[in-house]
């Protein structure tokens, strides 16, 4: 029986393309900056997304994190929402890496208010913290996608203030895809973007850390600190970019059987979909109403052959992505209506 893995896009395998380019890599030692299909990638990463320079690292998190110790001070506040990836989901990250304060705002189902950015940044006192570094997440990991508008704002916020701002773009091609602009048009409010390879995009492993090259040569030092200093790291590297070059373009295709599996299953009794959040690939369900078990469903779909990831904070979430055809959105449909109706 085919598997079909709905927890999230990071379960995406690696394409044949992908497996034959790895396997036929030119590499060398990344650390001594001798590996050329890794300089090839930070090159046409750093292009990509209009800034001078890249970085190569194992994860979304691992980026993320660099960026933060890389920008900030030991003892710098770093402004950012309650929702965002690097409060939630980074296991507390950033005091034990960089030794920073994070002052969370509440989001607008992730986006944040300009002016409240502007009224926590802190003065000059020799009380308070200097805010070293604002942090934004496009597309955010409720499966919104931040308005232009909003960025915009924000950026010339800190920009008034000389402070550095920082975007968590995992799925930052997913963001472009929704809003239908090329990626720079995005990533011309941050000074530094963060985006994965392995997220939608098929790689097996890696994400890019994008800046100055100034930034940049600071943080490749900082992430041998980290134990991210990776030696023939090229065979991963080929993989990215054909990631970069290839699959970046599709991800439309993602969406729209993300709003047709949420579309499907909001006529499903007593299930709430949030249909006005499906920006990108992500489906968010309450099934409170239905009186169902959630660790029942999770049971009763790996018997069909789904996996599913369990409840969190009231939410079940479906993520689609390249292995997941309009095939197996009707068979997802079709096991939902079996076992809830």
């Amino acid at each position: 029986m085919k598997k079909i893995d709905l927890r999230s896009d990071t379960v995406t395998q690696p394409t044949q393309k992908m497996r034959e380019a790895m396997f036929h890599a030119v590499v060398g030692d990344d650390v001594y900056e001798d590996d050329p299909t890794i300089k090839e990638l930070e090159e046409y990463a750093a292009k990509i997304v209009g800034k001078e320079d890249a970085l190569f690292v194992p994860s979304g998190t691992f980026g993320n994190q660099l960026a933060l110790f890389t920008h900030c001070k030991r003892g710098d506040e770093v402004i950012l929402g309650d929702d965002c990836h690097i409060v939630m989901h980074e296991v507390g990250g950033a005091s034990v890496i960089a030794g920073v304060q994070l002052r969370t705002l509440m989001s607008d189902k992730g986006e944040l208010n300009s002016n409240e950015v502007a009224e926590k940044i802190r003065e000059d006192d020799i009380h308070f913290p200097s805010t070293g570094l604002i942090c934004i997440e496009n597309a955010h990991s409720n499966g919104r996608v931040i308005s232009m508008e909003n960025m915009k704002s924000i950026y010339q916020i800190a920009k008034s203030r000389q402070i550095p701002v920082h975007m968590d773009g995992a799925r930052l091609f997913n963001a472009a895809s929704y809003l239908e602009v090329n990626v720079v048009e995005i990533t011309k409010y941050c000074d530094s973007v963060m985006f994965c390879l392995s997220k939608g995009l098929c790689a097996p492993i890696g994400s890019m850390l994008a800046g100055t090259k100034n930034f940049i040569d600071h943080a490749r030092k900082k992430r041998k600190l980290m134990g991210g200093g990776l030696r023939q790291a090229g065979f991963l590297g080929a993989a990215g970019l054909i990631a970069l070059k290839e699959m970046r373009e599709r991800l439309k295709e993602d969406h729209e059987n993300a709003l047709r599996l949420g579309k499907e299953l909001s006529q499903i009794p007593g299930l709430e979909v949030f249909l006005d959040d499906i920006h990108i690939n992500m489906v968010y369900f309450c099934m409170s109403q239905t009186g169902y078990n959630p660790d029942r469903l999770v049971e009763e779909m790996n018997k069909r052959g789904i996996i599913i990831n369990p409840i969190e904070d009231g939410m079940m979430r479906y993520v689609t992505n390249y292995w997941i055809n309009q095939g197996d959105i009707d068979y997802i449909i079709k096991s939902m209506r079996e076992i809830l109706i």
